[in-house]
């Protein structure tokens, strides 16, 4: 049944922290939830764990409201805050064994638990040790384990790969995608990179307003005003007979090479590779042209 948000504002004060907002996210997807500092994603993520209340609007996650029923809600939630609060006098083993004591888990099952979170988020390693003494990447494993620990369908992650290595973001990144399969997966980041490798759609949310809310690519093709294939062919060859190709909108020649604009967001490389075959050309080059999803963060929160 996944998340539903409607109509949730949040008032501080004077200050709107979340105006008017609504989204629905299924189960199996994973939705990246973007927006710059400030922008109300930390907000909407503690109204849906039910750390906070919404001034207005309803919250429902699967079909739970998160002010009738906060406790059921809890019970199918799975929450990594910015800030990871760990018990850092604590060992790894004895922690996980805690939180999952807290979710009430039946005794028998709690090691077979915390043996697979361990496994899954790779702290093998160090779960002989005292959390104070992980590292920052490790700590954030600890936190993605305690949040998953007791097999949650929805998961809320705000930055929940911050102080990774590299080799630890790809683990990670693959774990979050798998989980993706299965779970209502919501998470916050500022990497941009992380969003298109991991995210099946993006939410932009700035100064409290939803600015986009789309799959990914649908996304980054509306920004560029269409899709834009970028072709060199070996022969010249004129404009119209480029425009006249079905679904091309227009094509201008920049340095040798025809920027063709799609009508309606067209594939056109097979149209193109058919053109350069029926009249005897070569495709030297064939590239498509779409905007970053950086790029587009910006031109919609930025100013």
């Amino acid at each position: 049944m996944g998340i539903d948000v409607r109509g949730v504002t949040k008032l501080y004060g004077e200050q709107r922290a979340l105006d008017n907002v609504s989204f629905g996210v299924a189960t199996n997807q994973v939705v990246g939830f973007l927006g710059p500092n400030g922008a109300g994603k930390s907000t909407m993520m503690k109204i849906i764990c039910c750390y906070i209340p919404a001034s207005s609007g309803d919250v429902t996650v699967n079909g739970h409201d998160v002010i009738d029923h906060p406790v059921e809600v809890r019970r199918q939630v799975g929450y990594l805050p910015e800030h990871n609060p760990l018990y850092h006098d604590m060992y790894v083993r004895e922690y996980l064994e805690f939180i999952a004591g807290l979710h009430k888990l039946e005794r028998r099952k709690i090691g077979g638990r915390v043996d697979k979170m361990v496994e899954v988020t790779g702290l093998g390693p160090e779960v002989k040790k005292k959390i104070g003494a992980l590292s920052r990447g490790y700590r954030q494993r600890v936190g993605l384990a305690q949040a998953m620990i007791h097999d949650p369908s929805v998961l809320i992650m705000d930055e929940p790969t911050s102080g990774l290595d590299p080799n630890q973001l790809l683990d990670i990144r693959a774990l979050i995608r798998e989980l993706g399969k299965q779970k209502t997966v919501i998470l916050s980041t500022h990497i941009m990179q992380e969003v298109e490798a991991i995210c099946d759609r993006v939410i932009i949310v700035n100064r409290g307003v939803i600015v986009a809310d789309d799959e990914t690519q649908v996304m980054r093709r509306k920004m560029s005003g269409g899709r834009i294939f970028v072709v060199e062919f070996d022969k010249k060859i004129g404009r119209k007979t480029l425009e006249q190709l079905p679904g091309v909108d227009s094509a201008e020649l920049e340095q040798g090479r025809w920027r063709v604009r799609a009508a309606d967001g067209a594939d056109l490389r097979e149209p193109l590779f058919r053109f350069a075959v029926d009249n005897g050309l070569a495709v030297l080059k064939l590239d498509v042209e779409e905007h970053s999803l950086e790029e587009v963060f910006h031109r919609l929160t930025a100013g």
